[in-house]
């Protein structure tokens, strides 16, 4: 059996939100098991708690967003990602403004902070996802779908009109390892040409080379290059099973995305949750002993008990 787990204690940390701009101070603490994440603006007097799910998702440009109207928390997406990747299921999130902190533009400041407070084991079984038939939404020409696996794997494409990307797949097979060594460090990206767009729009206005990698018509601008030679595409990867996550639960499913983002990943998880027959909720102590390998954590990782 594999057991739910929460954070060992009370961490904060402080940044700044990529669309916002505005500093802010996340607090995540410890939370009892079933809690799932929950997120609580304290900026705001009597703001009613957003629960991480993907019926409560508002808003989905260029970040995903729960709630709607002032009481929301924006870009929630890397959060949700290292708090899956790691197996973490339950953490209640305290936060003083509009959006999570952008921290590099990828997970793996909130990977660090992880390691630094510890994760524990709370008594009593994870619960799985697994998916039953085959779902698929389209927009255009973009699509996202999601299939019976007997694990959680995610085949992800991109593509662009620019000579450094191109179009870019990567098969990804989740383990709690795999997502630390292979996923967490990739950052968010985008192109010169479209910062005066999302700008007029009101995004990205805290964004910079410091937390997003930045291409110009023919070249990475950031001095220091890319961490990976398809960081986009692992980004991508980052980015959908923060989305995902918001099902609620650890899952077994194969999903599939062709030039996908946070509008179509929502889309998905709330019409797999419509389908009736499309997927059925186990326990820890029902599925095969590989299937709940891919939670194990490494050794820096390794959970206490209480």
């Amino acid at each position: 059996m594999l057991n739910q787990r929460t954070i060992a204690k009370k961490i904060s940390v402080t940044g700044i939100g990529i669309h916002s701009g505005k500093k802010v101070t996340l607090n995540l603490n410890p939370a009892p098991a079933d809690f799932g994440i929950q997120f609580k603006r304290t900026d705001l007097e009597g703001a009613e708690i957003l629960v991480a799910t993907a019926e409560k998702v508002g808003t989905t440009e260029n970040n995903t967003t729960l709630g709607n109207g002032a009481n929301s928390v924006h870009t929630v997406e890397h959060l949700l990602s290292v708090l899956y990747g790691i197996g973490i299921n339950n953490v209640y999130c305290e936060i003083d403004g509009p959006e999570v902190p952008i921290m590099d533009g990828s997970g793996a400041s909130f990977v660090f902070l992880l390691k630094e407070t510890g994760v524990a084991n709370l008594n009593k079984s994870k619960k799985f996802l697994v998916v039953l038939k085959t779902i698929k939404v389209e927009v255009g020409d973009k699509w996202v779908k999601i299939e019976p696996s007997s694990r959680l794997v995610i085949d992800s494409t991109i593509v662009f009109a620019h000579p450094l990307i191109k179009t870019q797949r990567k098969i990804f097979e989740f383990s709690c390892e795999n997502f630390i060594e292979e996923i967490s460090r990739a950052r968010t990206f985008g192109l010169l040409r479209d910062v005066d767009h999302l700008k007029q729009k009101g995004l990205i206005k805290g964004g910079s080379l410091d937390n997003a990698v930045v291409l110009d018509d023919y070249k990475v601008l950031n001095p220091e290059g890319l961490r990976f030679a398809d960081e986009l595409i692992r980004h991508k990867i980052l980015d959908t099973i923060g989305d995902i996550s918001l099902l609620g639960y650890e899952i077994a499913g194969k999903i599939t995305t062709y030039k996908s983002g946070h509008n179509l990943h929502n889309l998905l998880c709330r019409k797999l949750l419509q389908e009736e027959g499309a997927y059925e909720i186990v326990s820890s102590n029902a599925l095969d002993r590989h299937i709940l390998q891919t939670f194990e954590l490494p050794q820096s990782l390794s959970p206490s008990f209480y």
